[in-house]
């Protein structure tokens, strides 16, 4: 029944779209264009990373009582605003604008009960996080001219007041039981600690005065290497000393020994909403869970065969031992050997990317290590570059021993973080000046990350995985997200605990203990996110798989990835009954 009401909606959706005039809608482009322009005053800091640069010297206090009563009077403001639009009158183009804005508006307002604003920090990411990055001078802010610098310094000011703010609701929360497990708190604290030095020099926030641009002044390099070290002294190292100290001695004894968000007041409410919210689907916690078993064990089974295949004798756990311990997998010598690596992937795939895709971004590309303050607990990522080309896209890969450093998975990685995965969706997106601004820089998970692990299961056509072990190792990171969907779900439905959770993590992929640890406690931190990749890919696969066989010779891959993409982020839903529009025009 689902199937045939889809099939009715898409041939009615092309009927319409044909009998409608093709022009967008003015009325709705200005307001589009409105929202998008005012909320960056209220999200200086994603601002600045999508390259918009007027709001530089600010940083929202964005968890206190005044910002978000200020932020729903906004959304609500622009949701009352889209809902006086007749979808029946919209485009194609603007119909899936309307669908998106107004899903998300509803979204954001519906997550004011849940009070997140009571956990404002956790070890995965946060404001104290990204502010530590922006200061580094290796991030998105820039430090290119002395108004850049002073931008800097109004924001240090401004993150004393967030930090106060932040340990004001985590009180509050404390007496609500609505707090962080232990286990992340004790990840946490040296985050804190760590930026908490003696001297101003070997402070992370010092690095954009170590690199103050030749055309400064002499006065003006004098001034600000002065007010840096005041401003780091003064501020900086006191506030991240005491959310340290506050972490420690008040919040650590009060936080939850166990792991799910289900344990908190309201908790299961709240994880149903977060699944919505990040697999875009009407998919149930249970569901997905059943999914993920299923999912383990055919990968399991593909596993096996390629044990098998490489002539090893043991079981497969064992094998998983092999893979991340044996000398034979550890092949570099230095940074850039593991660097030079990535790039000669991209060499060897490069000619059938180019069957594969007839657009690719103009944005530039780069490979570089992860920076050292980060890189302990840091995973491999993207990082978008910006509209303007001032900075390109960067693939960071964390490397803390080179000689430890182990090839298996390195291509899949790539094909996920870097080409064709994040890069090209994100740079064609971001690159696309027909959409609404909004849509160039906007991110939903199932679509973003779905697409960047659909790229992985593409590595044989890409060339790529004629090294058993390599597509052992892609079929190790296939099975990571399979166990997301299973443990994910355990530990903030089920009521799994952390240590059961790492457990079948160690069960049933090749992963070390320090390493399922951490992945596991990113899940307790962020619920619901590690959904989206599987759900998205899965997804994208079942769509290709069925147009391959309903178009037969007139299916083109090239095509079809291009409509996939050439809209920018979608949800799930908005995605498949898009490319259902298609297909019906093609055939």
């Amino acid at each position: 029944m689902k199937k045939i009401l889809l099939i009715l909606y898409c041939f009615s959706l092309m009927i319409s779209c044909q009998k409608k005039a093709s022009e967008p809608n003015q009325k709705l482009a200005t307001l589009l264009e409105k929202y998008w322009d005012e909320q960056a005053k209220l999200s200086p800091l994603s601002a600045t990373s999508q390259g918009d640069y007027r709001y530089n010297s600010q940083l929202a206090n964005d968890i206190s009582s005044t910002y978000l009563s200020e932020k729903e009077n906004f959304n609500r403001k622009y949701l009352a605003e889209i809902e006086k639009f007749n979808p029946e009158e919209l485009n194609a183009q603007d119909l899936i604008s309307y669908d998106i804005f107004k899903r998300d508006l509803s979204l954001e307002l519906a997550e004011k009960e849940f009070e997140t604003e009571l956990i404002p920090i956790h070890q995965f990411w946060g404001t104290h996080q990204t502010f530590a990055q922006f200061g580094s001078g290796e991030s998105d802010h820039p430090f290119k001219t002395v108004k850049d610098y002073d931008d800097f310094l109004s924001r240090i000011k401004d993150f004393q007041v967030w930090a106060d703010t932040a340990i004001s609701n985590m009180q509050e929360g404390m007496g609500k039981g609505i707090v962080l497990p232990q286990s992340l708190v004790l990840k946490v604290i040296p985050q804190m600690t760590a930026l908490v030095t003696n001297d101003a020099q070997s402070n992370l926030f010092y690095g954009p005065i170590k690199n103050l641009p030749k055309t400064f002044s002499a006065t003006e390099k004098t001034r600000l290497t002065k007010s840096y070290e005041q401003a780091i002294m003064t501020q900086v190292v006191p506030t991240f000393k005491k959310l340290g100290d506050f972490f420690q001695k008040e919040y650590l004894p009060k936080a939850r020994k166990t792991s799910g968000i289900g344990d908190t007041p309201n908790g299961k409410k709240y994880y149903e909403h977060l699944v919505r919210y990040w697999t875009t689907t009407d998919l149930r916690p249970e569901e997905i869970h059943e999914l993920g078993l299923r999912e383990v064990a055919r990968i399991r089974t593909e596993m096996e065969r390629i044990k098998s295949e490489t002539g090893y004798k043991g079981d497969l756990k064992s094998f998983f031992e092999y893979i991340k311990s044996d000398e034979k997998f550890r092949i570099y010598k230095n940074p850039k050997e593991v660097l030079d690596g990535y790039w000669k992937i991209y060499r060897t795939m490069e000619p059938q990317l180019k069957k594969a895709f007839n657009q690719v971004p103009k944005s530039k590309f780069e490979i570089r290590q992860t920076e050292a303050f980060r890189a302990a607990s840091a995973s491999a990522e993207y990082l978008q570059g910006t509209p303007d080309g001032s900075r390109p896209g960067i693939f960071y890969v964390p490397i803390l021993d080179a000689k430890k450093f182990t090839y298996p998975g390195m291509e899949s990685l790539f094909l996920h973080e870097a080409i064709p995965g994040h890069h090209y969706q994100g740079s064609l997106q971001m690159e696309n000046e027909a959409l609404p601004k909004f849509r160039r820089f906007y991110w939903s998970g199932a679509y973003g990350e779905g697409w960047a692990l659909y790229c992985e299961s593409m590595g044989k056509e890409m060339g790529l995985y004629t090294n058993p072990y390599q597509y052992f190792g892609a079929l190790g990171e296939e099975m990571h997200r399979a166990i997301r969907l299973v443990v994910d779900t355990g530990i903030h439905n089920k009521g799994w605990s952390r240590e059961k959770s790492i457990q079948y993590s160690l069960d049933n992929e090749p992963i070390s203990l320090e390493d399922a640890t951490a992945e596991i406690e990113r899940y307790m931190a962020i619920p619901g996110q590690a959904l989206s990749y599987k759900v998205g890919s899965l997804k994208i696969r079942e769509l290709r798989t069925k147009y391959e066989k309903s178009l037969g010779a007139k299916f083109n891959l090239a095509a079809f990835h291009h409509e996939v993409l050439k809209d920018g982020c979608l949800p799930i839903d908005i995605l498949e009954k898009k490319m259902a529009v298609w297909a019906a025009g093609v055939k």
